[in-house]
């Protein structure tokens, strides 16, 4: 497997020529780099003018392999070519290294740039990617690719620290400035290195291409105290927050994530930057922010792939049911305002957001019969969305990076009444979707005053709950929580609420019995559920192998234009469009008992009858589109004819995908197919009238471009802004993976 690498822009406060009178002290030995032998210059070559010099160089490293390794191998040092590009004209220095032993079983290659801050031009920036792909070691390739990967990532970290150390150096010789070229200017003259001295041809190990020792970590603002300072970085930090929310050509810059995201390794950084840099180039609309891709990349200890499923799942659910506009829209009802007794209440020591939950208070049965379970479930989604609202203020507020938020829980008054079956039902359905749509968020859980039958709802929750957030638990019995260990050492005492006996007064509702008079019956509620869930204008449909999702649309008027826009949940599909003059038959749901799914009735319906003939009873209008998982298709079609059109979207067998690096996204997405004959599509389609569509055109054509369609009676352009549309076809479709 091809192991990557990807930095974040370092910044040198320095100009570039110093830099670069820095970065060339660094040969032909650096007594900061043990492993980094030695290197002679083996090609060197500048041009007429001086502005630009090219040199090639053989360099020798000492890699810390095991001694068993190195004589299986047969070598002592590993020899890697570095060639280098100044341009001091432009002021970039352009780097390549690639390894020179065992070329045929190891292939490592590395490209770095240093350049000037396109922002304040007597600043550089540096920037390094690599890659490393051991075809074959002597059986040894999984030790191989430790070694190599944490030496690298030790190299990495020491660059940024080697230049620093020269520079110093140079400032203490009294060199604190070095001209510009021009085209008058004589080439600086290079320190001639020192030859090599025979020493055994190559070494079993890669590791970092030595002669560029990569910088890493930059002068970060402090993120611990002076309210001044941090003030004056937040603001600077909030402007290039702005900035890094933009276009796909963005990159991450090491102070803003050592600011605002914390201390992550060379390799961490490399998998938030490859994974952000993934959803710029394959996910439609907004991207998320980088605390969230953090997050789900810690959820699954970095881990590309894992981290990369379950976000694109999340991004599907949160599109599906708008849970980016949930703080606008969503307005609690009465009764959770009353009984719902739960609230955010300052901070803990840490800066962390502090919410308090009296469970034991809580009238669990009378919240589910007055409200119903997906009520319950879009307030907690509510209390998380104000939560992350809440780690970004911190964030700010407190000079350092808040990710995650504390939650203190009061068990007295826990009985067996919280045991009820749908309540724990509802509960475990909660935790559920928070765990995998908020990981990370919870940084402490703070369980006060556990009752005896705590150990019993325990025990059937904790399977829920994910194991890293198990750790993360601290239950405390009774009184104990008063005593040393207890709830002082993560809450100032002065925010205490007063009825953990503080003296701050906590607006927390003290709950209660909700009236009888509130509850609902089972059909109200089910009703409610329906209508709180599908708010969302897209439906959700499941296609089988052999069973595909039909949706039958009626024309009167030619001219028409029919749009859509579609979600591939889960699988691959082939869609298609047909017409026909007669009417199909009523709807035939597939009873999805042949697949061995049970299913919501209703979504999967197949209109066209086995004994229609395509060509005769029906045609294809437009030809067939293969959409893969993970995309999200927006696209609109011009009828000529009345009559009815045939939505379908067809089961589509994909071959397995052999492609394990990073990913196109189409070969990432079919690593994540399930061996179930079963896919997953969220559509939503709308008629546009032939009077509307005529009107767009003309504002279309007013505006001079080809965008979506807008139409005063379409709610589908408000939908999707990024619908394609052309009056000179009968369809278009834009695919976003």
């Amino acid at each position: 497997m091809v192991q990557k690498y990807q930095s974040p822009v370092r910044v040198y406060k320095h100009p570039f020529e110093l830099v670069m009178a820095a970065y060339e002290r660094r040969f032909p030995t650096c007594h900061l780099i043990p492993m980094f032998v030695a290197s002679d210059v083996v090609d060197e070559e500048t041009s007429e003018d001086g502005s630009t010099q090219r040199v090639e160089r053989r360099c020798a490293l000492d890699v810390d392999a095991p001694r068993l390794l190195k004589r299986i191998a047969g070598v002592d040092y590993v020899y890697f070519i570095q060639k280098n590009t100044l341009n001091r004209k432009e002021r970039t220095l352009h780097i390549e290294s690639h390894n020179e032993t065992f070329s045929n079983r190891v292939i490592i290659h590395e490209t770095c740039c240093y350049s000037v801050h396109p922002e304040n031009e007597d600043w550089t920036c540096f920037e390094q990617t690599a890659s490393l792909d051991i075809k074959s070691f002597f059986g040894f390739e999984s030790t191989v690719e430790k070694i190599a990967m944490k030496q690298y990532a030790s190299s990495i970290k020491k660059g940024k620290e080697i230049i620093e150390f020269y520079l110093k150096e140079l400032e203490d010789e009294g060199m604190t400035h070095v001209p510009r070229w021009t085209p008058s200017s004589l080439p600086l003259p290079l320190p001639r290195p020192t030859s090599l001295s025979t020493s055994p041809p190559l070494v079993p190990k890669l590791t970092v291409t030595p002669a560029v020792s990569i910088p890493l970590a930059t002068d970060a603002n402090d993120s611990t105290s002076q309210d001044t300072k941090q003030d004056s970085s937040a603001l600077q930090a909030d402007s290039l927050t702005e900035i890094l929310a933009g276009t796909p050509e963005d990159k991450l810059d090491a102070d803003y994530i050592k600011r605002y995201l914390g201390d992550l390794t060379p390799l961490q950084e490399s998998c938030l930057i490859r994974l952000r840099k993934w959803l710029q180039e394959t996910h439609k609309g907004k991207i998320p922010k980088d605390e969230h891709i953090l997050r789900f990349l810690r959820a699954r200890d970095f881990n590309m792939d894992k981290a990369r499923e379950i976000l694109c799942q999340s991004l599907t659910w949160r599109k599906q049911h708008q849970v980016d506009y949930l703080l606008e829209t969503w307005s609690s009802p009465q009764v959770l305002q009353d009984y719902y007794t739960g609230g955010w209440h300052h901070h803990d020591r840490d800066g962390r957001p502090l919410y308090i939950l009296r469970l034991g208070q809580m009238d669990t049965k009378g919240l589910v019969r007055a409200l119903g379970e997906e009520s319950l479930l879009r307030h907690v989604l509510s209390i998380n969305e104000e939560g992350l609202r809440r780690c970004e203020e911190n964030t700010k507020v407190f000079g350092r990076p808040i990710s995650c938020w504390t939650c203190l829980v009061d068990l007295e008054g826990l009985n067996m009444r919280h045991l009820w079956r749908p309540g724990v039902k509802a509960l475990l359905r909660i935790i559920e979707v928070v765990e995998a749509n908020y990981p990370e968020t919870l940084g402490r859980l703070l369980i006060l005053r556990a009752p005896r039958v705590f150990p019993v709802l325990w025990t059937l929750v904790s399977p829920f709950i994910d194991e890293n957030t198990r750790k993360k638990f601290l239950i405390y019995a009774g009184n104990d929580y008063q005593g040393p260990g207890g709830l002082v050492d993560y809450i100032d005492k002065e925010i205490i609420p007063d009825f953990l006996g503080g003296e701050c007064m906590c607006e927390v509702p003290e709950g209660g019995l909700v009236p009888k008079s509130m509850y609902r019956t089972a059909e109200e509620l089910e009703n409610e559920d329906v209508r709180l869930w599908t708010e969302t204008i897209y439906q959700s449909a499941s296609v089988f192998k052999g069973a595909p999702h039909e949706v039958l649309i009626e024309i009167i008027d030619a001219s028409s234009v029919i749009t859509w826009d579609f979600d591939m949940c889960k699988g691959d599909v082939v869609f298609n469009i047909y017409h026909s003059k007669r009417a199909p038959q009523p709807p035939r749901k597939d009873a999805m008992g042949a697949h061995g799914i049970t299913s919501p009735g209703g979504n999967n319906v197949q209109l066209i009858d086995k004994s229609w003939t395509l060509g005769q009873d029906y045609s294809m209008v437009e030809s067939p589109l293969t959409c893969k998982e993970g995309e999200s298709v927006q696209g609109s079609h011009i009828t000529r004819w009345p009559g009815f059109y045939i939505l379908q979207w067809k089961f589509h067998n994909m071959p397995a995908c052999s492609a394990t690096n990073l990913p196109r996204v189409d070969d990432v997405l079919a690593t994540l197919q399930v061996s179930s004959h079963k896919c997953k599509v969220m559509y939503y389609t709308e008629v546009l009238g032939s009077e509307d569509f005529r009107t767009a055109c003309c504002d279309v054509q007013s505006l001079g471009s080809m965008t979506s369609l807008e139409s005063s009676h379409s709610g589908f352009s408000q939908l999707s802004a990024a619908t394609t549309s052309s009056s000179q076809s009968q369809s278009s479709s834009m695919i976003s993976r």
